[in-house]
C-alpha cells in the first residue's frame, strides 16, 4: 500500500543519496559543502516524518546552520582552491567496490540478524522538555565543549589565512 509518508521517505531518501554521491563525486569544494546542506536538510525531513520536530530542527540549526557555515568560512578564509588543478579520478574506484560490497553485505546480514522481528515499543514521542532537560542539565559540559571546539576552529582558520 502507497501510503504518503513513505513516498516522501522513499523521495528524500533518493535526493539524499543523490546528493551524497555528489559531495564525493564534485570537484569543487563548495558545490561539495552545498551539496552537503542538500543530505543534512534531507535527515531533517527524515525526522520531521517520524514526529522528531525537536531533532530536526536542531538538524537544521547546528548541522546547517553552524557547521556548514563553519566549513564555508574556513574554505573561504583559508583561500584554498575553489577547483582541483587536476581531475580526482582515478582507475581505483572499481577496485574500491569490492571491499564497499563485502561492507554492506556483512553489514546488511548483522542488521538483519540482530533486528529481523524487532517491534519498537513507542507509544508517543519523546517530548521536547526532556530532550532540552538532558541537554541542559546532564550534558551541559560537553554542549558547551563542542561550542568552544568550534569557535577555536572559526578562529584558526582566521589566523591562518591572515597575511601577516
Amino acid at each position: 500500500m502507497l501510503v504518503a509518508e513513505n513516498v516522501f521517505f522513499y523521495a528524500l531518501a533518493a535526493v539524499m543519496a543523490i546528493g551524497a554521491v555528489r559531495v564525493v563525486t564534485t570537484n569543487n569544494v563548495v558545490h561539495a559543502a552545498l551539496y552537503l546542506v542538500v543530505v543534512l536538510a534531507g535527515g531533517a525531513g527524515q525526522f520531521l516524518l517520524l514526529g522528531q520536530e525537536f531533532v530536526a530542527w536542531v538538524q537544521v540549526i547546528v548541522y546547517i546552520g553552524a557547521v556548514l557555515v563553519l566549513f564555508l568560512f574556513g574554505i573561504m578564509l583559508t583561500r584554498a582552491p575553489m577547483r582541483a588543478d587536476e581531475p580526482l579520478n582515478n582507475d581505483l574506484r572499481a577496485l574500491a567496490l569490492l571491499p564497499t560490497a563485502l561492507l554492506a553485505v556483512v553489514l546488511s546480514i548483522v542488521l538483519i540478524d540482530q533486528f529481523d522481528d524487532t517491534k519498537l515499543g513507542l507509544t508517543e514521542p519523546i517530548r521536547t522538555s526532556e530532550v532540552t532537560r538532558s541537554i541542559f542539565r546532564q550534558y551541559l559540559v560537553p554542549f558547551e565543549l563542542v561550542g568552544v571546539l568550534l569557535l577555536g576552529a572559526l578562529i584558526g582558520a582566521v589566523v591562518l589565512a591572515r597575511r601577516d
